[in-house]
């Protein structure tokens, strides 16, 4: 290679090529083997080294590498060793340097925790020394290169038709919608179909600690992401300065990711200053769990009563929807709850879907979404022309239940 210029990968290709091609005629490699070779070169100076193998397969969803000797991965939601290995510690350091300087970020021994993400959106941690014992650490939670829709997620099991539709005319007319789940339960997935049905005429900021939301149906987008500090402890930017920001922007509908600690305060107060449809996500065990852990996050940020924050939550937010990975590994929406305002201080939940199972075993979870209430708060559908739609919904499950019914008897 000529080191005083770029080459470009096709040329570098070529060059590979033929230095694969002359080492194949000495020592007699098949054409299967010179191509794996030319493949395996190519990665290691342009691209991922042994891991752009994985990074290529649509059908795994996260790598896990524990230093340059053990790599593993997880596909259909099982975990799995890889035979493959980094050839030296320094090679696997040199492909995090290369992931860290895609997003501008350093990472080293003064910063050995940062978190980044790929140029797909795929989401990436790392833990270097002295925090990483055995490390280096580094974990890539991979997104598609197309966007889950929700009739995708139908297919999958993973939610109803019926369910489908209510969040589809949720969404439209604006609601305040919040994701609750486990790690790996599929909360930006589900966050990123409904937000393919945003309509397209309205304006949308994103706020992510890592951009990995996928809008393409929305073409007034602005996309805003949170910047560590640097190594003079200064340049930070939160997710707490992101959302005061945004709301100088004339949003119609605001995102945040992802809800750790005190930001849940600005996104209370901004759902409650007029912007609606706004969605996000956090870590709960379910949709009660949520709110108390919303509620300890909001005190975080300031210290306020606790009927107060109560208050903020229940009329900012309208839904709960939260996800779960069942023992087969399959992931579905577990529970769907209407915020519906307060009694005698505390948040009243009003249920409104639950997955119940049917059919179980070790290996199998088998089940249906029962409807268990009904929306109460219809004034945003009714302000937005939506509730004749809603009522059709349900005309025509009632009319089914009939149906059925009549079917039995």
């Amino acid at each position: 290679m000529d080191l005083s210029r770029d080459t470009s990968d096709p040329e570098l290709m070529r060059l590979i090529q033929e230095a694969v091609s002359d080492y194949g005629r000495r020592y007699l490699l098949t054409l299967s083997q010179r191509s794996e070779v030319e493949t395996r070169v190519f990665n290691s100076l342009r691209r991922m080294d042994i891991l752009q193998e994985l990074l290529d397969r649509d059908d795994i969803t996260e790598i896990m590498v524990n230093g340059p000797e053990h790599i593993f991965y997880e596909k259909d939601g099982r975990i799995f060793p890889w035979d493959k290995s980094f050839e030296s510690r320094e090679k696997l350091e040199n492909v995090i340097q290369q992931i860290a300087g895609m997003a501008n970020k350093a990472v080293n021994e003064a910063e050995p925790i940062v978190d980044t993400r790929l140029l797909d959106g795929s989401r990436v941690n790392v833990v270097l020394h002295p925090a990483a014992l055995d490390g280096p650490y580094l974990t890539i939670r991979k997104f598609s290169s197309r966007p889950v829709s929700l009739e995708k997620l139908i297919e999958l099991n993973s939610l109803s038709k019926e369910i489908s539709r209510f969040l589809i005319l949720l969404v439209k007319a604006g609601y305040n919608l919040f994701i609750s789940g486990g790690t790996g339960s599929g909360k930006t997935t589900l966050l990123n179909a409904l937000s393919q049905v945003i309509p397209k005429e309205e304006r949308v900021v994103t706020i992510e600690d890592s951009a990995e939301l996928q809008l393409r149906s929305v073409k007034n987008l602005v996309r805003l992401e949170t910047r560590t500090t640097n190594v003079n402890g200064s340049g930070e930017i939160s997710i707490r300065h992101l959302i005061k920001t945004a709301l100088r922007m004339r949003p119609d509908r605001l995102i945040v990711g992802e809800v750790r600690g005190a930001e849940a305060l600005d996104l209370l107060q901004a759902l409650n200053t007029g912007h609606d449809g706004g969605l996000s996500t956090g870590h709960g065990n379910s949709c009660k769990d949520m709110l108390s852990r919303l509620e300890t996050m909001v005190l975080m940020g300031m210290d306020l009563p606790v009927g107060a924050v109560r208050g903020q939550i229940s009329s900012g937010i309208d839904i709960m929807i939260h996800l779960g990975r069942l023992r087969d590994k399959s992931r579905k929406i577990l529970e769907i709850s209407e915020v519906n305002g307060m009694n005698h201080g505390e948040i009243v939940l009003n249920s409104l879907y639950q997955f119940r199972e049917q059919i179980s075993d070790k290996d199998q979870v088998k089940g249906c979404w029962k409807c268990t209430g009904m929306l109460q708060n219809r004034e945003k559908l009714e302000r937005s022309g939506w509730d004749e739609a809603f009522d059709f919904l349900y005309k025509t499950k009632e009319r089914k239940r009939e149906q059925e019914w009549s079917n039995k008897t």
